[in-house]
């Protein structure tokens, strides 16, 4: 399942990010789904490759990392951070202020298109990391909670 930016085969990288077509059955029928992130748009709290688990209907608050229907193309999610509560829904951004593709480009998102928070993140081992010490700094620094970050939303909100 990808969520952020995807390069097509020839190269170019589309405007929003998606998620695939088994997160969309999935979330229908159980509380928690994955995610795969790819791009920018999340740096430093999420990296090109993290693999996510979001927690489908779970109730948001600013500094929630979330998952969310595009406002003007339906049928693309993307991952923001919540940073405040405005008329008409919340106002996301992403943590890397030069990715673009949140609340700056198209306002406020409604209530009903956030979707999920995202809980937990891990990053996958690489095929290179096969030696014992590769693996001990891979298994310490691997997985951990997606926090809500109180200071980063309000570091986002001065944007």
């Amino acid at each position: 399942m990808k969520l952020g930016l995807v390069e097509d085969r020839t190269g170019e990288v589309p405007v929003m990010p998606e998620l695939s077509q088994e997160t969309e059955r999935g979330r229908a029928v159980l509380p928690f789904g994955a995610a795969e992130v790819t791009g920018p748009s999340m740096v430093p709290t999420l990296q090109h490759g993290d693999r996510l688990v979001v927690q489908w209907g779970a109730r948001v608050r600013p500094g929630d990392v979330v998952v969310l229907r595009h406002p003007f193309q339906q049928d693309l999610l993307v991952v923001k951070r919540i940073a405040e509560r405005r008329e008409g829904g919340w106002w996301v951004l992403g943590d890397n202020a030069f990715a673009g593709g949140d609340s700056t480009d198209y306002g406020t998102v409604p209530e009903e298109l956030v979707l999920g928070k995202v809980r937990f993140r891990y990053r996958p081992l690489k095929g290179d990391q096969r030696s014992p010490v590769a693996v001990v700094r891979w298994v310490a620094g691997a997985a951990r909670p997606v926090l809500s970050d109180r200071s980063a939303s309000r570091r986002l909100r001065a944007r």
